[in-house]
């Protein structure tokens, strides 16, 4: 029997199992929790979600959003189990975080072809290997993976946001409204801020205390910025970020200076992380802060906000397209260690690992996803951007190739979906 060892039950060793399990392929699964945690997590479930419960756009107006339309013609268990464990979330595919999790967990511990072994993954054999560790690899298997490229990783911090009790939320003066939907509620609980109590907050916000950071740099990817570094480039700073006031009025006549939006985080509604407040402060400076908002004084804090250290490796010099090693045909890497960003990217980069390790084991060539679509074009980033200046990227329209025909720009990101969508379409056809 045809053996892989996948190293990591996240999102993008979840994928890539059980890809391979439906496809009759024996996978010994590794993953060290809960004997051994990491910084951010907090259960043993499989593809926990330690940041957000968001996995962002669900429109196909957004890059994110047709790689998820392409994952679903790939029949993602990512994307299927996100459809079934969603939440509100306007016009974004939030999960209920646990239920998501736990259901990932019950259908690969279930696979008849997944062999579970919780534990540490610590040295390389010659087992066909996709290693999906993700952002949080433990700093023994780090090692051996610097030995194995011949240098030393790269790095940038990650920050979650606190997640709120409802019970504690004052609904008296929050309200619900999704930006720029005037007939409806809306998705989200808002806390709206008069331009005094805004200035209050913010002046509390930038004399607050951080956890200090045991390293003598600091890199901060830009689309997990805590939101208190993010003030101190400058006051109007979070008003047009996270505390945007556009389309958020409560009524008419109502004219916020600044705006703090609630995303409810569980199917039960009993919860409510805070969006865009990725956080580094301690936790009792967050519990300071968090109350300085209107309807929130009396918040109770369910989880706290942590910052923690995340690996990828220079992808553009060690893997190409299919996230397979130059140097080694028989090992793969994927999920955010591969060099890609984002929950979406992190499973599409697992769907794609497996689908050319299956390719291998049966003694068929590599195959490349064609570039028209964003699964297509993120891999081709990964294997072919600049090595001297390689960052982590989200999907974005940018890494398509550009359209060959004249439009109207109003009608370019219509246009792109529908040409990656009949291009990975044309491409399972011809599987």
């Amino acid at each position: 029997m045809k053996t892989v060892q996948v190293i990591g039950a996240g999102l993008a060793g979840s994928e890539a199992a059980y890809y391979l399990a439906e496809r009759g392929i024996h996978v010994k699964l590794y993953e060290m929790r809960p004997k051994l945690m990491t910084p951010a997590h907090h259960t043993g479930n499989f593809a926990e979600l330690v940041c957000s419960n968001s996995l962002r756009s669900n429109t196909l107006s957004n890059a994110v959003g047709v790689m998820k339309a392409e994952m679903r013609l790939l029949n993602s268990l990512i994307i299927n189990t996100a459809d079934n464990h969603q939440v509100p979330a306007g016009g974004a595919l939030a999960v209920d975080r646990e239920g998501f999790s736990e259901a990932i967990t019950k259908t690969i511990k279930n696979h008849p072809m997944i062999t579970v072994i919780d534990q540490e993954f610590t040295e390389f054999n010659d087992v066909p290997t996709i290693i999906a560790t993700g952002p949080l690899t433990s700093d023994i298997l780090l090692t051996t993976l610097q030995t194995l490229l011949g240098e030393s990783t790269l790095y940038f911090y990650d920050a979650a946001a606190p997640i709120i009790d409802k019970e504690s939320i004052d609904l008296s003066v929050c309200y619900q409204k999704s930006r720029y939907e005037e007939d409806s509620e809306g998705d989200y609980l808002n806390c709206a801020m008069n331009e005094t109590e805004y200035n209050a907050f913010y002046d509390a916000l930038i004399e607050a205390e951080c956890v200090p950071i045991k390293s003598f740099e600091m890199k901060v990817f830009e689309g997990c910025m805590p939101f208190e570094t993010m003030a101190k480039r400058g006051k109007d700073t979070l008003r047009f970020g996270p505390m945007k006031p556009v389309g958020l009025a409560k009524d008419p006549s109502h004219k916020p200076h600044a705006v703090v939006q609630l995303r409810q985080d569980d199917i039960r509604a009993s919860m409510y992380n805070i969006v865009g407040f990725q956080t580094h402060l301690t936790f009792s400076e967050q519990k300071r802060i968090v109350r300085m908002i209107p309807g929130l004084e009396n918040a109770r804090i369910i989880r706290y906000g942590v910052m923690h250290k995340n690996a990828f490796i220079n992808a553009p010099k060690h893997l190409n397209e299919s996230y397979q090693l130059r140097s080694n045909p028989k090992v793969f890497i994927a999920g955010q260690l591969s060099g890609v960003e984002g929950y979406v990217e992190s499973a599409a980069s697992g769907l794609i690992a497996a689908l050319n390790m299956h390719r291998l084991l049966n003694e068929i060539p590599m195959i490349k996803l064609p570039v028209e679509s964003v699964m297509g074009a993120q891999a081709d980033y990964i294997a072919n951007a600049n090595p001297k200046h390689f960052q982590p990227m989200n999907a974005n329209f940018g890494l398509l190739p550009p359209l060959e025909f004249k439009h109207r720009k109003n009608q370019r990101k219509a246009l792109y979906a529908s040409r990656a969508l009949e291009a990975m379409e044309a491409f399972i056809r011809e599987q």
